[in-house]
């Protein structure tokens, strides 16, 4: 059968969320204990720079600055997504490969991303792509890179696959 669940191969996936999570940690240890709060340093003038900084919000900084009930909110919200990835990986079809490595991704960079949140009240960030002094993307983590790239993935599947994947049910 095409469709079966993907009990047995999601170890594999759990373990590429694992790794997404030590890079992760490892860099954000590095980088708040070597830098000080919005130093930066020059990685390829004038588009990449290591630029420590704390988000206190969401994605783009939203909800910094509402008062601190917010590191609770997602915090949670990060928790409930990452239980219910965990789950959904060992539901997918055991050949919904770009699906089940989109979640991956996502679970391990929620994962990293919580931990911040629980254990320092904010998101460490540190990768400012920027062109000069005229355009600067916020800064961000490699918790955020697998988000990203994760739902891309996940979307990718969602428009190309999905449907593919349901023609080729018995």
């Amino acid at each position: 059968m095409l469709n079966t669940p993907n009990s047995k191969s999601a170890m594999t996936y759990y373990i590429i969320a694992v790794v997404v999570l030590i890079l992760d940690q490892i860099s954000k240890y590095y980088f708040n204990s070597t830098f000080e709060l919005y130093e930066s340093v020059d990685v390829i003038a004038p588009i990449l720079n290591w630029t420590l900084a704390y988000n206190y919000g969401a994605a783009f900084s939203f909800l910094a600055d509402a008062g601190g009930w917010q590191k609770w909110f997602f915090a949670i919200l990060g928790l409930a997504v990452s239980v219910f990835i965990i789950g959904y990986l060992r539901q997918t079809a055991t050949h919904a490969k770009v699906l089940s490595l989109g979640l991956a991704l996502i679970l391990g960079g929620a994962v990293g991303n919580v931990i911040d949140r629980f254990i320092h009240g904010y998101v460490i960030d540190f990768i400012h792509v920027h062109y000069a002094d005229v355009w600067h993307y916020p800064v961000f983590n490699i918790a955020d890179i697998g988000i990203c790239v994760g739902m891309a993935l996940v979307v990718w599947d969602m428009m190309f696959l999905e449907k593919k994947r349901a023609k080729e049910t018995p």
